[in-house]
């Protein structure tokens, strides 16, 4: 895939992916929204779907459960595709069992109940997707490890980089969130600078940020 062809692929049209996914798992994503469950917005989960499966993915990790609605379309939209999602609050991973079980998709997809940082290093590499939407504090600390999974040609995506404009200065950022904001920046520099990664940023949600590993020449 060239880096034209990558590029297009993030302008996928919502409407259009999310038309496929069944009308209970699109209600469950709309409920979400109102209680503010962290779940994937409808522009990023859109592309999300279209990387998926453009990239025909088999292997697929998932930082940041939630309620299981991002994993469950990916399972449902890529019917081969095997997925590893890790959430470290009990009450979101105890919901996200039930949605994956209501869907009949907990065969394809291994919930976890721990700490990423626990559990990162005991994986074994060889992931298509990566998708980070777990502590943004968090990013630039697990970097190391996720590239390490990341296969060639595979793409991490991670959500949230630019947060409420905190990041890129755009919003001024509270004092409280200071902390956060530099380590989304340590993360985006971490990328961008980065030989074995192309890294696009994209302006959905509160950013999407998408590094594809390049493969050896």
């Amino acid at each position: 895939m060239s880096a034209e062809e990558f590029a297009a692929l993030c302008r996928a049209d919502p409407a259009e992916e999310l038309a496929a996914l069944p009308p209970a798992l699109q209600r469950l994503r709309a409920a979400a929204r109102l209680v503010r469950d962290p779940t994937a917005e409808d522009a990023v989960l859109a592309v999300l779907l279209r990387l998926a499966r453009e990239l025909s993915v088999q292997r697929v990790l998932e930082i940041g459960t939630g309620e299981g609605l991002t994993s469950l379309a990916l399972a449902l939209s890529c019917p081969a595709a095997q997925i590893t999602t890790i959430e470290a609050e009990e009450e979101r991973y105890l919901a996200a069992r039930r949605n994956f079980a209501a869907f009949g998709a907990e065969g394809r997809i291994k919930a976890v109940f721990a700490d990423a940082a626990e559990v990162l290093p005991a994986l074994r590499e060889g992931y298509d997707l990566l998708f980070l939407d777990g502590p943004k504090a968090q990013y630039v600390h697990w970097l190391p490890q996720l590239k390490r999974l990341l296969r060639p040609g595979g793409v991490l995506a991670a959500d949230d980089v630019l947060l409420y404009g905190w990041v890129d200065g755009s919003v001024p950022c509270p004092p409280k969130r200071r902390s956060i904001a530099q380590r989304l920046r340590e993360y985006l520099s971490a990328v961008r600078a980065d030989d074995a990664l192309e890294t696009l940023v994209l302006p959905l949600g509160e950013g999407l940020a998408l590094s594809r590993k390049r493969r050896a020449v």
